[in-house]
């Protein structure tokens, strides 16, 4: 289940202020992906895209090395999307990464990271 929330922000300002975000909470940007920069140098178009990768490592490890499918899943991921003038927010939770590896044990771990994925999609919205 993908969540999705619309911002009350620019584009431009809700990269800024998610980017800004993420880093103030301690988590590492491990990479911004502007997909419609990687379209336009492919010769595409694309409406403003960028997909943020961050985690805490503190967080992440510990459930990679109890079950390492789960890195498919991590670190986790902010989409952030405009189409017809509206921005878009989206993020998968990771109570969906514990579904999809049966996870188990970790209950607190990923309650604190699905706050903290809802805390930075209703920071903009």
């Amino acid at each position: 289940m993908t969540v999705v929330s619309r911002s009350r922000y620019t584009y431009a300002d809700t990269v800024a202020r998610l980017t800004k975000s993420i880093a103030d909470a301690g988590n590492t940007i491990f990479a911004t992906i502007d997909q419609a920069a990687a379209a336009r140098g492919a010769g595409l178009a694309l409406q403003p895209t960028m997909l943020l990768v961050f985690g805490n490592p503190k967080a992440g490890t510990p459930l990679m090395d109890g079950y390492p499918l789960a890195a498919l899943d991590l670190p986790l991921k902010l989409l952030i999307w405009e189409e017809d003038a509206v921005v878009h927010v989206a993020y998968v939770p990771a109570s969906e990464v514990v579904a999809r590896n049966s996870i188990t044990g970790k209950d607190a771990l990923i309650a604190a990271m699905d706050s903290a994925l809802k805390g930075l999609a209703t920071s903009i919205a």
